[in-house]
């Protein structure tokens, strides 16, 4: 084989690989938000599931894009087991989808679908319209490369060593193992089943022996997702390991079927197929949805199969009292699709630490319990732990791949973070001044003890409404929460004025009156911070109408 046509066929590959992947960030960046909330509405069965994973993966061009999602809103708590094994399923039909479009012969328009996309990305000043031209180029580098590829085959038709070499090919669980190690190694089972296709398409393969070649490039492809789950927790290795029992098992039942009427399948097939290249596609598609169609009864089997696998349960943390992350990190599959996701879910824990430390200080400023008041201090500690690490986090996925709409919610996310820290901090003064109160044997009367539990009553329920809205994105407390910040500022101004003439009255003693003094002051600030946090989502939309 001549330098030549290695070097094209390398650079064909390239050109392919580069494409596919251009193509499926891209799509994730301009849609990911919208595709990750479809699968978080649109899983509460396995069925749905199934719809869902085939529309997705369709879109993606990726089941190791798709699974990979899976496996890390399992790894959330966003979806179990068994929602999972149905998106999985779908994914699997899915992503046969990529070698429907190869096998249509688009190479002939590549260059002017690139040069569309290109056009798009220079001189379209709209980011929107930008992104989705990075979609278009990454189509039409793909077909390029595979026009590439195919011209570099037809010249290996010529070479009588490479013809023996692919003819040699004809033991169904060698060529099963040889599909699997490239698609492992490449990681995508769209291109090796590609590149099967043109091999066909030259007649460089035989086509029976490639149903066994595309089993196993749908074994490999679970590597991607089996890797994922490495660093994450048990049901997330589980959720891969469904993905892999699928195909796996399926294989075993497509070589049931190959051995004992194979050529009566291969012969049905061909009849439907206009030439090789739809051959291999129509292949593929057909032992996709023939697996789908036995196994998923079985999801549930299949399910406990996994559990089996990976059996007990993860060790028990306390996270409220441990320094450690829930939903993001090191030890939590990254996934740029779900990344804001978990950072929503670990802020939504903060705001409920800082909340139930605030009561728990303002409980310890009246009953002057010491355990209450250092139990305020270890948990502020938390709080600053878990600030200074979803802010590091937050710094570290502005520079990864993440869909446009997440990248525009990075700076709201920031202050919200830091507006749950304040809260915080607020906290740890009223246990100061409980600390305080019990050191110096200040009295705070009972009319002042009702006002400050008045206050805070109304504090809390702003809080409440400000991390629902904050976390489902929905504006529905919107209205209560500012006539509810007008009533806090308002109380604070009365109980002042209040606090004024109690000690102008000689009933409330100069100590007493700066704790009480600052402890509502300190609350009008707490009550501004959650309503930060609720209007944080309104001014990220605002910055997504403008962009």
């Amino acid at each position: 084989m001549s330098i030549n046509t290695i070097v094209s066929m390398a650079g064909g590959l390239g050109l392919f690989l580069f494409g596919m992947e251009l193509m499926s960030t891209s799509i994730e960046k301009v849609a990911g938000a919208k595709l990750r909330r479809i699968l978080e509405i649109f899983t509460s069965n396995r069925f749905a599931g199934m719809l869902v994973g085939i529309v997705f993966t369709g879109i993606v061009q990726s089941s190791s894009a798709c699974t990979t999602m899976v496996v890390s809103f399992v790894n959330a708590g966003l979806m179990n087991l068994y929602q999972a094994a149905g998106v999985i399923f779908g994914a699997n039909i899915g992503t046969t989808i990529t070698s429907q479009l190869v096998s249509f012969k688009l190479s002939e328009v590549a260059p002017v679908i690139l040069l569309a996309g290109v056009v798009g990305m220079m001189f379209v000043p709209r980011e929107s319209v930008k992104k989705f031209a990075e979609v278009v180029v990454g189509f039409g580098v793909l077909f390029v490369g595979l026009n590439t590829m195919s011209q570099a085959m037809g010249v290996m038709k010529n070479e009588p060593q490479v013809v023996e070499l692919l003819a040699s090919l004809t033991n169904p669980f060698l060529a099963t193992f040889v599909g699997m190690v490239i698609t492992a190694i490449i990681q995508s089972s769209s291109v090796t089943v590609s590149i099967v296709l043109l091999l066909a398409q030259q007649g460089l393969l035989e086509l029976g022996i490639c149903p066994y070649i595309i089993l196993g490039c749908n074994i490999g492809s679970c590597a991607t997702a089996l890797i994922a789950s490495l660093a994450g927790k048990k049901d997330a290795k589980r959720a891969a390991l469904i993905h892999f029992w699928f195909n796996v098992i399926g294989t075993a039942v497509i070589y049931v079927v190959m051995f004992a009427a194979g050529d009566y399948v291969i012969g049905l097939i061909r009849a439907i197929s206009s030439d090789n290249g739809r051959f291999v596609a129509n292949t593929h598609t057909i032992i996709k949805i023939f697996q789908v169609i036995i196994l998923f009864p079985f999801a549930k089997p299949i399910v406990r199969l996994s559990c089996m696998c990976v059996p007990g349960e993860d060790k028990k943390i306390n996270y409220r009292e441990s320094y450690q992350l829930k939903y993001i990190g090191e030890k939590v599959v990254f996934n740029p699709a779900t990344a804001v996701v978990g950072v929503i879910k670990e802020l939504e824990r903060m705001a409920d630490l800082a909340n139930e430390n605030l009561n728990r200080a303002m409980n310890a400023l009246i009953t002057l319990d010491e355990e209450d008041i250092e139990e305020v201090y270890e948990v502020e500690k938390n709080i600053n732990f878990l600030n200074r690490s979803i802010t590091d986090y937050l710094v570290k996925i502005n520079q990864s791949t993440l869909p446009v709409e997440d990248l525009k919610s990075l700076g709201a996310l920031f202050h919200v973070a830091n507006d749950i820290e304040r809260i915080g901090d607020h906290a740890e003064n009223v246990a100061d001044a409980a600390k305080r109160r019990k050191e110096e044997g200040v009295t705070i009367s009972k009319e002042a003890q009702r006002e400050m539990g008045e206050m805070l009553d109304m504090v809390n329920k702003i809080i409440q409404y400000a991390i629902e809205m904050f976390v489902k994105s929905d504006e529905k407390h919107l209205q209560d929460i500012v006539v509810l910040e007008d009533k806090v500022d308002n109380k604070e101004k009365e109980l002042q004025r209040a606090h004024v003439e109690r000690l102008t009255r000689g009933e409330c003693t100069p100590e007493a009156g700066m704790i009480f003094s600052d402890i509502v002051s300190g609350l009008e600030r707490v009550a501004d911070h959650a309503t930060n946090i609720a209007f944080a989502i309104i001014a990220g939309e605002k910055d997504e109408e403008e962009a």
